[in-house]
């Protein structure tokens, strides 16, 4: 008896531990996090300079416990007709997987879509004349794709369905030569 007394009592106090723990790591997120994943997920330029300066110092930022995983631009090029969306894609992905994350991602898909394409269009400043357009011409279509197919996790989720016909808000595609 007293042998399965302590056995019971060992058992129970392993359990009051391994809740304490939990609770313990739940708690040590920074009540903030909110907050850091809004500032780091607008259309403005100073959101994508805090988020890229960030991203590359991840250690810092460990307690937030952020997913900062990326497929960049999922099946599409990361880099297509050479304009570099890779990093748009990922500062992208990263809004879609830590709203999901936070039970909010319905709330804030829009803004991340048009912060994706507001990073596009910075990229796209930096041409001139018509491989400017070229350049925005294709970052509207990425930004058409994701506004209209995007889900989170869409690395494992299965696409929804295309549409029986192209909304007229989507521009065709540009001719190729």
């Amino acid at each position: 008896m007293r042998r399965r007394t302590g056995s019971v009592l060992t058992s129970a106090a392993a359990a009051a531990l391994l809740l304490m723990s939990a609770a313990t790591a739940q708690a040590a997120v920074p009540a903030d996090k909110p907050q850091v994943l809004s500032r780091w997920t607008q259309s403005d330029s100073a959101s994508y300079q805090a988020w890229a300066e960030a991203r590359g110092n991840r250690e810092a930022w460990s307690a937030y416990g952020f997913d900062w995983s990326t497929d960049y631009c999922t099946a599409s090029p990361d880099e297509p007709l050479g304009f570099p969306f890779r990093t748009a894609c990922a500062r992208h992905d990263f809004g879609y997987r830590n709203y999901q994350a936070a039970g909010q991602f319905p709330a804030a898909k829009a803004r991340l879509d048009d912060a994706f394409h507001a990073d596009m269009r910075r990229v796209c400043a930096q041409y001139a004349g018509a491989r400017r357009g070229t350049c925005e011409s294709t970052a509207w279509t990425y930004y058409q794709a994701v506004r209209i197919f995007g889900v989170p996790g869409h690395a494992t989720a299965a696409p929804e369905p295309a549409p029986e016909s192209v909304p007229e808000s989507v521009p065709a595609p540009a001719a190729r030569p």
